[in-house]
């Protein structure tokens, strides 16, 4: 099976663009090598007819001159008629039957630039039907590698990476890797051969003519160089500035709510319009390059053939070389300098594909920080029990840690309450629970099994997880709901969705269950959307349940419902719960209160109202203070 090539790591700096990456993504035509095959058989026999074709002009133009030269010779006395003979290379009977058909050698030229111009017709369409072809089917194994390796990469990378960049390189950057495997690779290999082969019939035809035109090769081929290595780098600031502005648009398209709330629609365009502009001066520098170049070919082509025109006439005037030896050379000439002419595109292609398959490969090289161990073991059925031990988390290895020894363990079937302010740490612990990130030091375990030994894929199957950021996807509430387990029935949706108190609202909906949700679910209200999201949690029957602040979008009435659906599903499972409002964990079997990443206090509600300052304020706060303004009016 064909394995794709690993780049060595880098040790974290940028990798620099160059053919080195362009070379590993061409290895990928190793995937489909008989579409490959056909291209370039295909490509190599269009160039075989394309060079055949000169020399049947040749015989063309030979047969008319000698036609004319037969004619004339047909009126002239019989000496006369043997010495030109003789000066064409014929005998008398020869140059005899020529003058009684003239035409003859005409039609045959003619028939055999037919056959071969029809057979190179078709072997270029073949050559251009299979490159883009391959190059396509090249580019669904790119964005699908992309893809597959965007999901498996830890939370970690997508915390440093913007969307926008990502999407770019699936999309603009897979596009013109695509691009160049599939026009720039077959015009370069096209343009080598035919440069290759017009260079060796010219010189076979006439080797002295040939001299005339090599010094200006050297010249072009130099050229060419300087501009490649001049354009490489300006395509990399092409395509980072196109992430810029595509980060821009993404971000826009998100929050279009929060930038027309805050009539902030002028300064974004501002900062979109300042972005294109900053992406077309990149192109313009480019531009510039290309447009200079592109006459300085043409000139170099135009003194070649000068050349030509001075040192052939002279060859013909001194008579040796024929017109048809000399058109035949024109046209060589031309398959000459149309490949030089080529390097142009080829060098803007190539310089793009290099730069983008560098940031291709950037990704797909990307060290992920959470794996599964080569010995990891599938986790088995658990009971619950959760374990940190001694557990600190740094964030990018950071010096300054966001968890400080943390010691803490949950029974099965025990809800444990996470309490504390923003940045406290709450969310940190839950998310290392099913390893959305790895411990720094200490260890977590669920049932004595360190997580890190465990797959990922077992590990979080048996661990159903409502985060504070509801993200719900095209397609229908029931395919919300099911995404877990698309094979769910009907019935154990609707189990999940009442359990969750939103059975109710979705009954509401004229299309019921089948109602489209939209993007991100743009049709249904905040608190609609976390108690689809709850439902999709339970509809998985996870044995240790976890509910980052999953009632903060819902009113008091529908929290209240929502509290006692989830009071009876937590029976009996492990449950995390971070919440704002301390009236919902208030019979939770252990309250932690965090601070500045540290566990300052442990135990049920009456414990810590005993011995926590901390908790003690955070429920006069909520609790004792809300209810103060209620009674001011009886006081007055």
């Amino acid at each position: 099976m064909f394995r794709r090539p690993t780049r060595p790591e880098s040790g974290g700096s940028a990798p620099r663009p160059g053919m080195k990456d362009l070379g590993r993504a061409m290895r990928y035509l190793g995937l489909y090598k008989r579409t490959t095959a056909l291209a370039y058989i295909s490509l190599f026999i269009s160039i075989g007819a394309q060079l055949v074709v000169p020399q049947l002009v040749q015989n063309v133009i030979d047969a008319v001159t000698q036609g004319l030269i037969a004619l004339e010779a047909g009126r002239l006395p019989g000496d006369a008629q043997a010495v030109m003979a003789q000066q064409l290379g014929l005998t008398a009977d020869g140059l005899a039957q020529i003058a009684a058909n003239p035409e003859a050698p005409i039609y045959w030229a003619l028939l055999f630039i037919l056959i071969f111009s029809v057979a190179r017709g078709f072997f270029a369409f073949a050559q251009t039907f299979m490159g883009q072809k391959v190059s396509q089917d090249l580019a669904f194994e790119f964005r699908n590698e992309l893809f597959a390796k965007i999901q498996r990469l830890s939370f970690s990378y997508h915390d440093r990476n913007r969307t926008g960049q990502l999407m770019i390189r699936a999309t603009d950057d897979v596009e013109k890797v695509r691009i160049f495997i599939g026009q720039g690779l077959l015009m370069t290999v096209q343009a080598l051969v035919l440069l290759t082969g017009s260079l060796v019939v010219l010189a076979l035809t006439n080797w002295q003519l040939t001299l005339a035109i090599l010094p200006v090769l050297p010249i072009a081929l130099v050229m060419f160089m300087i501009f490649g290595a001049t354009a490489q780098p300006l395509f990399v600031a092409v395509q980072r500035k196109l992430s810029q502005l595509n980060d821009i648009l993404q971000e826009n398209l998100a929050g279009v709510k929060v930038v027309k709330s805050f009539v902030r629609e002028r300064q974004e365009f501002k900062r979109f319009d300042d972005s294109a502009a900053d992406f077309m001066n990149e192109q313009i520098r480019v531009a510039k390059i290309f447009s200079f170049l592109f006459p300085v070919v043409f000139l170099i082509a135009n003194l070649g053939q000068a050349a030509v025109l001075y040192f052939g006439g002279v060859q013909i005037i001194g008579g040796t070389l024929t017109l048809g030896e000399w058109q035949k050379f024109s046209l060589y000439l031309i398959y000459v300098f149309f490949p030089i002419g080529q390097l142009g595109f080829i060098i803007s292609q190539m310089s793009q594909a290099s730069a983008s398959a560098s940031r291709i490969f950037e990704i797909l090289d990307a060290k992920n920080d959470v794996t599964d161990k080569p010995d990891a073991t599938s986790l088995p059925a658990v009971e619950g029990s959760v374990r940190f031990e001694d557990v600190s988390f740094r964030y990018f290895s950071s010096s300054d840690p966001v968890l400080k020894e943390i010691n803490l363990e949950a029974r099965p079937g025990e809800t444990v309450a996470l309490l504390g302010s923003t940045g406290s740490g709450k969310t940190t612990i839950i998310n290392l629970i099913p390893r959305f990130y790895d411990v720094s030091e200490g260890r977590v375990t669920i049932d004595g099994h360190d997580v890190r030994d465990m797959t990922l894929e077992s590990l979080r199957r048996q661990i159903g997880i409502v985060l504070q950021e509801t993200n719900l996807f095209t397609g229908t509430i029931r395919d919300n709901i099911a995404f877990g387990r698309p094979e769910a029935s009907d019935e154990e949706v609707i189990a999940a969705a009442k359990a969750a108190a939103a059975h109710e609202f979705i009954t509401s909906f004229p299309d019921g269950y089948q109602t489209p949700v939209g993007e991100r679910g743009a049709t249904l209200s905040g608190g609609q959307k976390q108690r689809v999201a709850i439902a999709r949690a339970l509809l998985t029957d996870p044995r240790i349940l976890i509910l980052d602040d999953s009632t903060s979008s819902v009113d008091v009435a529908t929290e209240a419902l929502i509290q006692k659906a989830l009071d009876r599903l937590m029976a009996g499972r492990t449950s995390f719960v971070i919440a704002q409002r301390i009236s919902t964990v208030l019979s939770a079997d252990q309250i932690l209160v965090l601070d500045n990443g540290e566990l300052v206090a442990q135990g049920t509600h009456a414990e810590l109202m005993e011995s926590s300052p901390i908790y003690a304020e955070i429920y006069r706060s909520q609790l004792v203070e809300d209810a103060a303004p209620e009674e001011e009016p009886a006081l007055a």
